[in-house]
């Protein structure tokens, strides 16, 4: 792995993307896997393949979300105790294990290479035509700001994603090549670790920047010249829409309700959160606004900010249905021999679907 170590550390900074790619070549390179996924969690847990190196005749899975259930919580709470998951075989048959009468405690195969994989997943892997697999986790430093100050303390990690190997017949790795990829993986979380912080460092300074521009326009014309020239105020977050209510007067960008709905959020928000400067909600349903369901699925998240007792600036987002790209799921309502009771990746992707469909992209804090 020494090789594929100095190409990955080699790589320039700045580009996530180049780095997941190099790594899911050089991984697929090391384990003849025929296909290598870089696969990230978003922050409401869902994942999304980012990087992919495949065998030609595969159906390509770049660019593919899945729902945050199709990979449970006792699962991750896993891979962040075992860094490696090989599974050789999905289709063997279980070897029974029998546990000493004389044992007190149950026997814990959780840190066994050799446990036989969960009945779900089996028929997972087999809905995607995967036979083998091998599972390598990847985690970071837990952005926590109480840390900041404290740098002896080690921070605490959390599971950024998985690089998951698939191949379409039985297949084995040994557990030197195992080890050489689990130091792959760390010398690529070290790298990731270093880009999540540049990218956000980048980020923040572009909003500061976006930032320190309008508030000079605001100086010279508050706070219509935020709306009226450029930059405006969809420079400064990502969003749809933006909307500039003040008194009583409406200046409008990108996708919005309509003015009467404007003034009828104004009056929520006044009503209902009076005490605050203002609300973030990726979904205006859950919320509690009363004309979520008229809005429809161009505006499901609001970002608000009180500019005086009665005036608001407006930020929207429509929802991620449109944007985002869901697989490894059936739409077949129920399975014949299905009793309701089984957990199987179909059912689990269509309950997801429902409960995105008035959600938007969350808000960042930095936002």
């Amino acid at each position: 792995a020494a090789k594929s170590i100095s190409r990955l550390q080699s790589l320039p900074s700045g580009n996530i993307s180049l780095l997941c790619d190099v790594l899911v070549r050089e991984v697929r390179d090391l384990t003849g896997y025929d296909r290598v996924m870089a696969y990230k969690f978003h922050e409401d847990e869902h994942g999304e393949v980012i990087s992919e190196c495949r065998r030609s005749d595969l159906e390509p899975y770049l660019g593919l979300h899945y729902p945050a259930t199709d990979i449970p919580q006792a699962s991750r709470f896993m891979f962040m105790k075992n860094k490696v998951r090989m599974i050789c075989d999905c289709s063997a048959q279980p070897v029974k294990v029998f546990q000493d009468k004389r044992l007190t405690q149950p026997l814990n195969l959780c840190g066994s290479t050799l446990r036989a994989p969960h009945g779900c997943h089996a028929q997972y892997m087999a809905n995607m035509c995967s036979i083998a697999s091998l599972v390598m986790s990847v985690t970071i430093s837990e952005d926590d700001e109480d840390d900041a100050g404290s740098g002896q303390q080690q921070k605490a990690r959390k599971l950024w994603g998985l690089v998951v190997c698939h191949h379409t017949s039985p297949r084995f790795v040994p557990f030197p090549l195992r080890y050489a990829c689990e130091f792959l993986m760390q010398v690529f979380a070290i790298q990731l670790n270093k880009e999540v912080e540049l990218a956000a460092q980048t980020r923040e300074k572009h909003i500061l920047r976006t930032q320190t521009l309008l508030c000079d326009m605001l100086l010279r014309d508050a706070p219509v010249g935020i709306f009226t020239r450029s930059p405006n105020v969809m420079d400064l977050v990502k969003c749809d829409g933006a909307a500039l209510y003040y008194q009583n007067q409406f200046w409008l960008l990108g996708i919005t309700p309509t003015e009467a709905q404007i003034r009828d959020m104004a009056g929520w928000l006044t009503d209902c959160h009076n005490g605050t400067t203002g609300l973030s909600t990726d979904s205006l349903s859950e919320a509690g606004y009363p004309g979520a369901l008229a809005l429809g699925d161009a505006v499901c998240g609001m970002a608000a900010i009180k500019i005086t007792s009665k005036d608001f600036i407006f930020w929207f987002r429509s929802h991620t249905a449109k944007e985002i790209k869901w697989g490894g799921a059936k739409h077949d309502p129920v399975d014949k021999d299905d009793d309701g009771r089984k957990m199987h990746p179909r059912s689990s992707f269509k309950a997801f679907l429902e409960v995105v469909k008035r959600r938007s992209l969350p808000w960042e804090d930095v936002e």
